[in-house]
């Protein structure tokens, strides 16, 4: 298998392990706090997901939903900050995070993509929207600070 495969095999798992956080977040929320935000990065995440699979699909590999190990961590991790302090304003450093180590794996899978090719633009798009979405959650940070 090749480092370019395996990069965005290992994009596409991190995107599955952050959405079904967010979707145990947002159980976990009963509609207050940030409710609103995991809801968009539940769709944003399905959304990034659901277009990268045709390329893995393309190179013979396995698109399925299932994430890794680390998906029960978060889920375990997301419960236990709910019950203890909530999910509000208070986990947003921890959300930005997570989504910069995200971005660390956008820019692995760029780096080994055919510049130009359809493969390469979309995950520049979602790279790029991915950016925002920490810019707006950071300024949000900042503000409740």
């Amino acid at each position: 298998m090749t480092d370019h495969i395996e990069a965005l095999k290992s994009l596409r798992t991190s995107l599955i392990d952050s959405r079904n956080g967010y979707q145990e977040a947002l159980e976990d929320a009963e509609g207050k706090g940030l409710t609103p935000l995991f809801r968009d990065m539940i769709a944003l995440r399905s959304k990034d997901i659901d277009g990268l699979t045709p390329f893995l699909i393309a190179y013979g590999e396995d698109a399925g939903q299932e994430g890794s190990f680390m998906s029960s961590v978060h889920r375990t991790v997301i419960g236990i900050r709910s019950i203890l302090t909530g999910l509000d304003e208070s986990i947003l450093p921890g959300l930005i995070d997570g989504e910069n180590r995200i971005l660390g794996y956008y820019e692995s899978a760029i780096e080994l993509t055919e510049n130009g090719s359809s493969e390469y633009i979309t995950l520049i798009k979602q790279r790029d929207t991915l950016q925002f979405k920490i810019s707006e959650m950071q300024a949000r940070k900042d503000k409740a600070a």
